[in-house]
This record gives C-alpha cells, structure tokens and sequence, in this order.
C-alpha cells in the first residue's frame, strides 16, 4: 500500500483525515509515525501558501507524497482575527480554553447580526516530482456567545453553525466531515489525488 505523510502533530485533525481518506488505498501517516521532528517556520502571507510550504518541506525531507493543510479562524468583526495565526493566536503554548475565552471576552458587546466568522481550510498536496495541487474551503457559521460541545478541537466550542443550531463541537465527526473546511478541502483533494495515485 503507497505510504502518504500528512504534516501534522494533531491528534484531532489526524482522526478526521484519516476518516475522510480511508477509502484511497493508502497509509496516512503522522509526522510522528514518520520519525519526523522538525520546526518549519510557516511564513506565508495565506493559507494555501503556508500549506504549499509545510508540504514541500516535509516531501523534501522523505521523498514522499506529502499533504499539509493550513486552516484557521477569521472573525469579521476583528478583522478577520486570528486568521494565518489562529495556532499561534497569544502564543503557541496558550490552551485553546484560553484562546476561545479571549475572543468571547473581545465580543462580548457584539450583536448577533455582526458575530460572523468562517473556518478556512487550505490543503496542499506535493509530489516526489515537485507537482503541487492545492484545495481551499470554508465553512460560515458565527462566534457562540458561550462555549459548548466536547468534540472537536480549537476554535470548535464558540463556532456556532445556525442551521445545526448548535456548535461545531457538537457534532458527530461524521456530521462535522460532511460540512467542515477540513471535509470539504480534503474531499476536492481526494478526488484530485485518485488520478495521481492510480
């Protein structure tokens, strides 16, 4: 079975990738399973374009087919906050606990008809032969005024979907897979990589 590297440490994300791409035939692999230890410095201007970086680095490194996704929150109302540094948003040791609370405290005057937010999921896909295919997704929905739900991760408890009526981390992962940035990107991606890996 072809082996891929999805770059990433998160346990969370890993579960959904994998769930997502278990009908492709291939061995998704952590950076960790890849006995891969290394700080790449995303320093894009987006997200396709820290995407394209972690995933050429890491192809570089083990000359595998590799996928890496840069994915975060923008809140309209601040600016599209914390955006490419939703990961790093007050620090990268900083609980996302802390990380929600924060936002919630920074809106707490925000009427409802201005609380709008979206996920944005940008995946990137390199070859061994350099090829680089890229996916970008999203997912609207708005900031809760209290967190809430135990599944998920990040940003997950204040990001209300008001069509499900209730938050994204309250959701089956199933349910989540099927409307998520992360889903849909991932979803576009597979699609593209079934003529590559035939």
């Amino acid at each position: 079975m072809r082996q891929l590297i999805f770059a990433t440490g998160n346990e969370g994300k890993l579960k959904e990738i994998r769930r997502i791409l278990e009908d492709l035939d291939v061995e998704v692999l952590s950076l960790k399973e890849a006995g891969i230890q290394v700080e790449i410095e995303e320093n894009g201007s987006t997200f396709t374009e820290n995407a394209i970086i972690k995933a050429t680095e890491i192809m570089k490194l083990t000359g595998l087919l590799t996928l890496a996704d840069d994915s975060g929150l923008e809140v309209d109302c601040l600016n599209k906050e914390p955006g490419i540094y939703s990961a790093r948003y007050l620090g990268e040791s900083t609980s996302y606990d802390i990380k929600n609370k924060a936002i919630l405290d920074r809106m707490k005057e925000t009427q409802v008809n201005e609380r709008s937010a979206r996920f944005v999921c940008a995946i990137a896909a390199v070859f061994p032969d350099g090829t680089c295919l890229n996916t970008l997704e999203t997912m609207e929905g708005q900031i809760a005024d209290t967190i809430a739900g135990t599944g998920g991760f990040g940003y997950d408890p204040i990001f209300y979907l008001p069509e499900y009526e209730c938050t994204a981390a309250e959701l089956s992962i199933d349910e989540k897979n099927k409307i998520s940035h992360r889903g849909k990107a991932l979803s576009e991606m597979k699609e593209k990589l079934k003529n590559y890996i035939k």
